[in-house]
């Protein structure tokens, strides 16, 4: 098969035409095209005068070796051949009990499902309840303030991830190809089909909910258990290795092997293992709001006057900034048509976060608009120092308005531009309610001054961002993990039998990369012991 890189259509072009624009471009018919697919499709809209699409494809066509030697000097062009995956060395070491999986996000998930279609078995902990009963739980926090600090946008099955847009898109190295993997397993259980191909594909929430049930069921129909509602509190440990696990304070799990896969707000599972001996160190993360603009005015912004046309996706940025003291602020986790959630694990605290449906459909555009933390910045050097420097500033927005409401400013009140006196064209979407406060007092002054100098800065390249009548909600904490649990380069903790990974464990950040991680988990479990 050969790669085409670099075919534009524009936005009154048809997909149909793609194998006339391959065949001119080889300089062939199209009768000789035998098969084509596509590879990868993004936007082009580095010209608003010109946008359109642009698409990699794969082509079988006849006389391929003698066509593709016209084309050894084209970049552009590419031979690929069907890579077959490299058999897998199993161990030889017998595993007593089957492995435990602890939690239930991306990188649970994955690690469980290809444990479990190797004829491992395992079995999966999770701390929240199955995804149907969990959003019951977080429809309830949003509407009534009622916290179930164990089944929440942040615990429960499918993760953090499962109330976010979604997002596959990742900048990890992948030489093993994991995450193609990671988007054909979505595909068969039931994400659409797109992900394969579009760049920057995203599931959104909705399609989120049943995909993750779905993959639930093939792990147990491949010989995996799943456990909802329960919380690992403690690890019985013999000659520096793990013997069993503690779960809900008092029922013990006979274990010698187990995959911490946390996610980034099991802050009171870092503590047990912490004072467990566990090897752990803070690591920088990133805070601030989320900002939310009129999608149409984003639309705006990236398209110009093209920004109506049916063809093309609603719009997302990102956008990056060093501050003269050097501190990065950035934009992270855009959420098209989406809202931004309550998101709190903890009671007396306020936590945001965003969120879109597939359609991303919604009125408003948001994104986390955050300022680089370092452990320099935190109280001390201890390992867990930045959970409470999180705790701290979540604790303060609550006591901003006394209620899980979120604290809310206009840009243009936080830029001294205009008085507050009530929102405008931007309506704040937030799920408990907002409140009009005066966000620096519920961010360090370092993360406020830099949020200040970022908007002036972007404003001054893109004036619609920095619009007086945009919100922004505080706060967003939980950008990503601030710990990491050390491990080896076999995936092991200094306790023997403990496999950290993902995100809570400091190794991912985000959906695709934390399923990444969980697969490489399963591999390194795999290549040392036996089935």
């Amino acid at each position: 098969m050969i790669k085409i890189n670099q075919i534009k259509l524009m936005l009154d072009e048809d997909e149909t035409m793609l194998p006339s624009k391959v065949a001119e471009y080889l300089h062939i018919t199209e009768s000789e095209i035998k098969e084509l697919i596509v590879i990868k499709k993004s936007i082009d809209a580095r010209k608003k005068d010109r946008i359109g699409f642009i698409y990699h494809v794969g082509v079988e066509i006849n006389k391929e070796f003698i066509v593709y030697q016209e084309f050894l000097e084209d970049p552009n062009v590419q031979k690929i051949d069907k890579k077959k995956a490299e058999p897998i060395v199993y161990g030889d070491i017998p595993i007593k009990e089957r492995p435990v999986v602890v939690g239930s996000g991306p990188c649970g998930l994955f690690c469980a499902l290809v444990l479990a279609q190797k004829g491992y078995n395992p079995i999966v902990l999770e701390r929240g309840k199955s995804v149907k009963d969990r959003l019951a739980d977080v429809q309830t926090f949003w509407k009534k303030g009622v916290l179930n600090e164990n089944s929440n946008v942040q615990f429960g099955e499918g993760g953090a991830g499962t109330f976010s847009d979604g997002k596959l898109n990742t900048l990890i190295k992948d030489k093993l190809g994991f995450g193609k993997k990671v988007l054909e397993e979505f595909a068969l259980c039931g994400a659409p089909s797109e992900i394969l191909y579009i760049n920057k594909p995203h599931l959104g929430t909705d399609n989120l909910h049943h995909v993750i049930a779905n993959m639930r069921e093939k792990i147990i129909s491949l010989g995996g258990t799943f456990r909802f509602e329960t919380c690992l509190t403690g690890v019985t440990l013999k000659e520096g290795a793990i013997s069993e696990l503690i779960v809900n304070e008092n029922e013990h799990i006979p274990c010698t092997v187990a995959v911490l896969a946390l996610g980034h707000s099991s802050r009171d599972t870092f503590s047990m293992l912490h004072d467990l001996g566990c090897q752990m160190e803070a690591k920088p993360f990133a805070m601030g709001v989320r900002i939310e603009h009129l999608q149409s005015d984003i639309n705006k912004m990236q398209y110009g006057k093209n920004f109506a046309h049916p063809k093309l996706p609603v719009a997302d940025y990102k956008l990056t900034y060093q501050t003269v003291s050097g501190r990065g602020v950035y934009s992270f986790c855009p959420c098209p048509g989406g809202m931004v959630v309550g998101a709190a694990s903890e009671k007396d605290s306020v936590v945001t976060n965003g969120m879109s449906y597939y359609a991303r459909d919604l009125k408003n555009a948001n994104s986390a608009l955050v300022v680089s933390v370092t452990p320099q910045d935190f109280a001390n050097n201890h390992p867990l120092a930045g959970v409470e420097f999180q705790r701290t500033w979540e604790r303060q927005a609550f006591k901003l308005t006394n209620s899980y409401k979120a604290p809310a400013q206009l840009v243009g009140n936080f830029l001294g531009k205009q008085q507050q006196k009530g929102f405008a064209s931007v309506v704040p979407s937030f799920t408990n309610g907002v409140e009009l406060s005066d966000l620096r007092e519920c961010l360090p002054s370092f993360v406020s001054e830099s949020l200040e100098e970022g908007l002036r800065y972007f404003g001054a390249h893109y004036p619609t961002f920095a619009n007086g009548d945009a919100v922004m909600t505080g706060v967003e904490t939980r950008t990503s993990s601030p710990v990491k649990i050390i491990r080896d380069e076999h995936f092991m903790s200094n306790i023997t039998g403990l496999y950290p990974a993902g995100e809570g464990a400091g190794y991912a950040g985000g959906i695709m990369s934390a399923a990444i991680d969980g697969i490489k988990a399963a591999h390194h479990i795999m290549e040392r012991f036996s089935r």
